[in-house]
């Protein structure tokens, strides 16, 4: 035990110097991260085997050669990190503990670099660096390169005040693609760039740097008559300091939660990064109260988003059928949580995407959630390979039916020809009863399965026939009248949806939900569609030649023709429900972007409309987009469309075209 806390220690200290010093992570935060905890956990079960050079009992960081040393007379203390609802709730219940009913303060956790200002008669004499919260770096010649950084104040006071350097989004994109012309190493990220630049020797590589900084701490409020600290980011900012614009005080915890969800969900657009939400008590004297451990204020503590981007182990690599009978290579990794969500596989698409990333069985591989929803295998970790990995190879014959697999000209997935194989068709049953397809609540993917192991539905007329097995499906383990009962009613009021759902349940190939809805609104009904010429299909903007002949081959087949009767049938709507395109001259053929939190409307509410008057949405900004539409805090896509001189439209602009 003892053994592991000095491993740990050793681990952790590198990593500080590494990361703080020299600015070259060698760990990730989520490593790092768990790597902290046990050692806190493991010093709190043996006190009497902490050592002084514990990275708990001290914040991280030397100081480089060619910098003075400052000394802080206040220490600049680090915060004690939390990861879920749960704990954020705990930190609330052990200051109530304490005899405090706290109002918070809540704040972007900024990624980039702490900084401590002081001035002397409202002039800048000094800049430094946290360094060890003791001692750090005299970095005043850089600092005075950032021009939000005031060299003279409003008002000539004394004063030290703290915050953050940082570098936005759109800079950083800008230095890498001059360094990219200049044949230059691109710099890695925004925290690293920021980090960097103000320890530069020459200040004129700096103030190319174009550095940012929001000041959001006053060391000594009570010293100004401030008895909070919302009235003490309110002196600053009238001192002429940049204070983040997203503070916010709340009242009780359920608004910190709010909070944090809140911001999550912008943090992409916002212009520089974030990696977290900073949980402050508002009230000086309840922090006086609340005190300090030997590292951290117990009056705050900051909230980390879950990571985007871990590393975990390559256990194996499995290969599934899909609906369409294509083979895909499937990572199984060692469990590891992305996102707020825990991963255990990852999609590894085809052969040449495994042999284009050199995975082997047994890497360390870096996975992240794609958009939020698909987790991804991003690279394999090359320098952690001990020689006992395993080659990966691509199979000959179909895992559930053993039909040797085909592979056709031009095209890089394999696929099994047997129509009758039964992975086939279970991933044909499991898509149709999707969400964004059917969506049946309560047949998910294993319980799909279930039931057609049980020979309850073998193909999809089956399920909208399911009230036969009423009671058979109740006596299952895990079911019972109520949940049966929910079941049935969802399956019959997905009889209801308009024709787009029920043409990608289908699984015709290449036609995804867009395509589907975009069909649908033009045929307006399933006979119509049917009918529809390979012609009249092409002429449809972004119907190409593949779509059409996917859609012929599709209901020309008896067997297909034959289902979609039988659906019929038994009720299922085959009319388009959904708003009739009126085609309008700012919006028909045109593409747009949306950045930024909307308040007068629901993203979802926007592109519906816009699909409606005949235009189209996209997730990047080109030259190609006609308008972007701007909601608060927007991010590098309205820099882009500035930068392209492509039209920007305010969310007051755009909702009074969209109802005109």
């Amino acid at each position: 035990m003892q053994e592991r806390m000095n491993e740990l220690i050793d681990i952790i200290n590198e990593a500080d110097y590494n990361y703080h010093t020299l600015d070259n992570p060698t760990i990730t935060d989520q490593e790092y991260d768990m790597y902290l905890r046990e050692l806190f956990e493991l010093e709190e079960a043996h006190p009497e085997w902490i050592r002084e050079d514990s990275p708990t009992q001290h914040a991280g960081g030397k100081i480089i050669e060619g910098f003075e040393k400052v000394t802080h007379k206040i220490p600049m203390m680090s915060l004690s990190d939390v990861f879920s609802e749960q704990e954020v709730i705990d930190f609330d219940e052990k200051i109530k503990k304490e005899g405090v009913t706290p109002e918070y303060v809540c704040e972007l956790k900024i990624d980039g670099l702490s900084v401590s200002l002081l001035y002397e008669k409202g002039k800048l004499v000094r800049a430094a660096t946290r360094g060890d919260g003791t001692t750090g770096e005299d970095i005043t010649h850089n600092a005075k390169t950032i021009k939000v950084i005031p060299l003279k104040l409003k008002q000539a006071v004394d004063i030290e005040v703290r915050g953050e350097i940082f570098m936005s989004k759109a800079t950083l994109e800008k230095l890498n693609k001059e360094r990219k012309a200049k044949g230059e190493p691109l710099l890695q990220n925004c925290r690293n760039a920021a980090a960097g630049s103000i320890r530069q020797l020459d200040s004129k590589i700096a103030a190319q740097r174009k550095l940012d900084n929001f000041i959001y701490h006053l060391p000594n409020p009570l010293d100004y008559g401030l008895h909070t600290h919302m009235e003490a980011i309110e002196y600053m900012k009238e001192l002429g300091f940049k204070i983040n614009p997203n503070n916010r005080l709340v009242s009780n915890i359920k608004e910190v939660l709010e909070y944090i969800e809140e911001k999550g969900q912008i943090r992409a657009s916002l212009p520089y990064d974030i990696d977290g939400v900073v949980i402050k008590v508002n009230s000086i004297s309840q922090q006086q109260k609340l005190g300090y451990t030997a590292k951290y204020p117990k009056w705050a503590t900051a909230y980390k988003f879950p990571a985007e981007e871990v590393l975990t182990k390559l256990k194996d690599i499995i290969f599934t059928v899909g609906r369409t009978g294509q083979i895909t290579p499937n990572a199984v990794l060692d469990p590891v949580i992305v996102a707020g969500s825990t991963i255990s596989r990852a999609t590894l698409h085809n052969e040449d995407y495994v042999l284009e990333k050199d995975l082997k069985i047994g890497d360390t591989v870096s996975i992240r959630k794609a958009g939020d929803v698909i987790p991804e295998v991003v690279e394999v970790k090359k320098e952690r390979r001990t020689g006992k990995e395993q080659d990966f190879v691509m199979i000959k014959e179909c895992p559930m039916c053993h039909t040797p697999l085909i592979k056709k000209e031009g095209q890089v997935d394999y696929f099994c020809p047997n129509p009758k194989c039964p992975a086939r068709h279970i991933e044909g049953l499991i898509h149709f009863v999707s969400r964004d397809a059917m969506n049946i609540d309560g047949l998910g993917d294993r319980i799909m399965e279930d039931f057609y192991n049980f020979h309850f539905i073998g193909n999809l007329a089956d399920i909208y026939s399911l009230k036969q097995h009423e009671q058979d499906l109740i006596r299952l383990e895990g079911y019972g009248d109520k949940s049966v009962s929910n079941l049935l009613e969802a399956i019959e009021k997905s009889k209801e949806n308009s024709l787009e759902r029920l043409l990608f349940g289908l699984g015709i190939p290449h036609v995804g939900a867009k395509t589907a809805k975009v069909l649908a609104q033009k045929f307006e009904t399933m006979e119509n569609l049917q009918k529809a010429t390979f012609e009249e299909l092409t002429a449809i903007p972004d119907i190409g030649d593949i779509i059409a002949k996917s859609m012929m081959d599709y209901f020309e087949e008896e067997h297909n023709k034959a289902i979609l009767e039988e659906l019929k049938e038994l009720g299922l709507n085959m009319k388009y429900l959904g708003e009739k395109i009126e085609e309008k001259e700012d919006f028909a053929g045109k593409t747009f972007v949306l950045t930024g939190s909307l308040e007068l409307f629901t993203r979802e509410e926007a592109e519906e409309k816009i699909e409606s008057l005949g235009g189209k949405t996209s997730s990047s900004v080109s030259k190609k987009t006609y308008a972007v539409i701007v909601g608060a805090n927007p991010g590098s896509k309205y820099d882009k469309a500035r930068e392209l001189g492509i039209p920007i439209w305010t969310e007051e602009e755009s909702k009074e075209k969209l109802e005109s």
